[in-house]
């Protein structure tokens, strides 16, 4: 039963501690509009799309003026397009490319995702087309976003697909350099994707879901922020119970939006993603909250640790408020889509290594990070296949954004504009390992895998 506190404490934490439901995201299978024939097959992609998603940005916009709450983004994603290209005779991915955009534009949602491959065992009929094309398909369009998936625990890591993907990224950014590199800000390069994750760029429908469903993913690292902060000194047993509180409340609205949706939009509820997803907005950030709990800056040693706590607290607060639960829940650290973040790496405090680091106990790996433009396509690789690992390792779904900045070196800036934000072009370690990339094949599944 709400209380007067409770209802007073959601509006301050919506008026004053940037707290909104991030994404309303629609999954829509594909599997039905499979045809031998390319442009056959794309009149059976927009048309669904557009049938399916036609209400959706309106019914967002009535949740949010009937409740206050906000919703920033309304999305789509689709079956990996790759999985619809192998039945067509005649492949041309940019076609399908077009036909996102356009149904994209038409239902006047944010972005739509699933320009995408799953190749953690190989490439099957369709997607290599489609990986070669992602380049062109970033340029050419403004709300396609796109993700390939490239190991998982079960299968290991594709190192051909890995190599495939250091060209594939630094290619996206040269196409794009005249909007600040923008391509790559819209792919992600995945170790155990989850099939119903709803934010981007790496929202993909899998082949598991089903035809239609609504997931939502929630926000709110500035309620955490400002509730760490009335807490005083306590000790970090104590931050813990206060962030799973915390969390339990944001997805508790969360869920209430996700309901909402379901049932006006007559799709069903799929999950509530728990991400904590910053904004570059100040005191929306991730980084303040581990700077909150004692940390000078976001970087120092005990940066991992303090994020292992904040990362477990989130879950077991969120998964208490809600079943369905799943996506990649947990804490996200997007550089140049938060503050605090931001600022750590303009003063030099948060580097590269230590964000790898942070990716072990975080929900997703070195996302939204500014890398010179010099870097070669085999450091690109070797970069995915150390997040890879982790994620191969740990039994976590990691992944890899990086934008190679054409033209810039480190210290100079890259801006997005919006969620996406900006900052600063961090410095890599350049000694080559060109020589490991190019043996290819394949890194074997780990021992653990064998849980049969």
């Amino acid at each position: 039963m709400l209380n007067a506190h409770d209802i007073l404490e959601t509006i301050t934490m919506i008026q004053e501690e940037n707290l909104d439901v991030r994404t309303i995201t629609m999954g829509i299978s594909l599997l039905d509009c499979c045809d031998s024939d390319i442009d056959k097959a794309c009149a059976k992609i927009y048309n669904k799309i557009t049938d399916r998603a036609k209400n959706l940005v309106a019914v967002g916009e009535q949740i949010e003026k009937e409740y206050g709450i906000p919703i920033i983004n309304k999305r789509i994603s689709v079956t990996p397009v790759a999985m619809v290209l192998a039945a067509c005779e005649n492949k041309e991915p940019l076609k399908i490319a077009h036909t996102l955009e356009k149904a994209a534009v038409a239902c006047g949602v944010n972005f739509i995702g699933g320009y995408s491959a799953l190749v953690q065992k190989g490439f099957a009929a369709g997607d290599r087309e489609l990986i070669e094309s992602i380049p062109e398909a970033l340029a050419q369009t403004e709300h396609v976003c796109s993700s390939v998936n490239i190991g998982s625990t079960k299968s290991g890591i594709n190192m051909d697909a890995v190599e495939l993907m250091g060209r594939v990224v630094k290619r996206a950014a040269e196409l794009t350099a005249d909007r600040d590199c923008i391509g790559p800000a819209k792919l992600v390069v995945f170790c155990n994707a989850p099939e119903d994750n709803p934010f981007m760029a790496g929202a993909f429908h899998g082949p598991g879901e089903p035809d239609c469903v609504i997931n939502v993913g929630v926000s709110g690292p500035g309620v955490v922020r400002a509730a760490l902060a009335k807490a005083g000194d306590c000790d970090l047993t104590a931050v813990a119970d206060l962030i799973k509180r915390t969390a339990f409340k944001i997805t508790r609205m969360g869920q209430l939006v996700a309901k909402e949706a379901s049932a006006r939009l007559g799709v069903p509820f799929g999950i509530v993603d728990l991400s904590l997803a910053p904004t570059p907005a100040v005191g929306d950030s991730v980084a303040y909250i581990l700077e909150e709990m004692g940390l000078e800056c976001c970087g120092a040693h005990g940066t991992t640790a303090a994020l292992a706590l904040l990362n477990d607290a989130v879950k077991t607060g969120g998964v208490r408020a809600s079943s369905p639960v799943g996506g990649l829940s947990g804490a996200f650290i997007p550089v140049t889509e938060d503050a605090g973040m931001i600022a750590a790496a303009r003063c030099g405090c948060l580097r590269i290594e230590k964000l790898e680091a942070m990716t072990a106990v975080c929900s997703v790996g070195l996302d939204m990070i500014n890398i010179p433009g010099d870097t070669t396509p085999e450091v690109i690789s070797a970069i995915i296949a150390d997040e890879a690992a982790i994620g191969l390792i740990n039994s976590k779904s990691t992944a890899v954004r990086v934008i190679p900045a054409i033209g810039k070196q480190v210290g100079e800036e890259l801006s997005f504009g919006g969620l996406l934000g900006g900052g600063p072009v961090m410095p890599l370690n350049t000694a080559s390992p060109a020589r490991f990339i190019h043996r290819g094949g394949r890194i074997p599944a780990p021992l653990q895998s064998l849980k049969n």
